[in-house]
């Protein structure tokens, strides 16, 4: 069934941040879905703000079906205040999330998120890779930038040790292969890297063109974790930056100075004893050592 936003036409510059945003430092900062999941899209942005970020993501579609999400495809009325909460705090939205590359995939299923983002002036859209048989896979990715490019949106593939794409290597492999689109990227997520096969020369290797942004956390690394393991980590259970032993520092120093940063930071049981905006803070300070230098 379609979703689509009456207000969704692809504007000029749909690609720059909105309204005066704020950042940290030399740092420009993102509040990740996962780090304000108690939130709808117009809290997340209050929240952001209140905490000193200069953007937000949105989980707008379900990394899996019945999963949490923030709901806002089809609803007009929730738009126009989320684009009125932009305007009065000068928040952007940085990326939205997720489209998943499987066997079936059919970029025109997105389309209500192509338009989501593009009204809400976002970035980037996360894209996961699930499609076991590559030279599909690729091809698919390479459609969805096609797709994607007159939003004003990257489609910034992340690899996570459990999928398709499970290191910096094969996400590199895939948009390479795909001709590597205007529009294309690669989302390096501390989390996976810290338990994968990628190495801080494989973070080197990523052409600066491909990063638009990279998310912080902590955990123990490892790759001795089972599939389950790894995702209740991911969705549940990540730690503060330096609560864990993931090389954070060599990672961001090893990524671009001035890249944006998304700041995700699960922690159910940590949670609760902060409301959105104090974890929101909490993880922000605890972050922002790690990548200004």
């Amino acid at each position: 069934m379609s979703q689509h936003l009456s207000a969704a036409e692809p504007p000029q510059g749909a690609n720059a941040p909105s309204g005066g945003s704020v950042s940290v430092g030399a740092r420009i900062y993102s509040l990740a879905y996962l780090s304000s999941h108690r939130c709808s899209p117009p809290e997340a942005l209050r929240v952001a703000a209140e905490a000193g970020y200069a953007h937000v993501g949105l989980r707008l579609w379900p990394n899996a079906a019945g999963a949490p999400q923030q709901f806002l495809l089809g609803q007009p009325e929730l738009l126009r205040e989320t684009l009125a909460v932009q305007r009065d705090t000068g928040v952007g939205v940085f990326d939205l999330e997720i489209i998943r590359l499987d066997a079936d995939f059919d970029p025109q299923r997105w389309q209500a998120l192509y338009e989501a983002g593009a009204a809400l002036q976002a970035q980037a859209i996360l894209v996961a890779g699930d499609d076991t048989d590559e030279a599909r896979l690729t091809a698919n990715y390479a459609r969805l930038c096609e797709v994607m490019a007159p939003y004003g949106m990257s489609a910034d593939l992340e690899f996570m040790p459990w999928t398709a794409v499970p290191d910096a290597r094969s996400a590199l492999r895939i948009v390479q292969n795909a001709g590597t689109p205007a529009n294309a990227g690669i989302l390096v997520d501390a989390l996976h890297f810290g338990r994968s096969s990628t190495t801080l020369d494989d973070i080197r290797a990523i052409p600066r063109s491909l990063l638009h942004y990279a998310q912080i956390c902590d955990a123990q690394a490892g790759r001795d974790f089972t599939t389950e393991q790894m995702i209740h980590t991911a969705r549940c259970e990540r730690l503060l930056p330096g609560d864990g032993n993931i090389d954070i520092q060599g990672l961001f120093d090893a990524l671009p100075a001035d890249l944006p940063i998304s700041v995700e930071v699960v922690n159910f049981e940590r949670e609760k004893t902060a409301n959105p905006a104090e974890w929101a803070a909490t993880c922000l300070a605890a972050s922002r050592p790690f990548v200004e230098r």
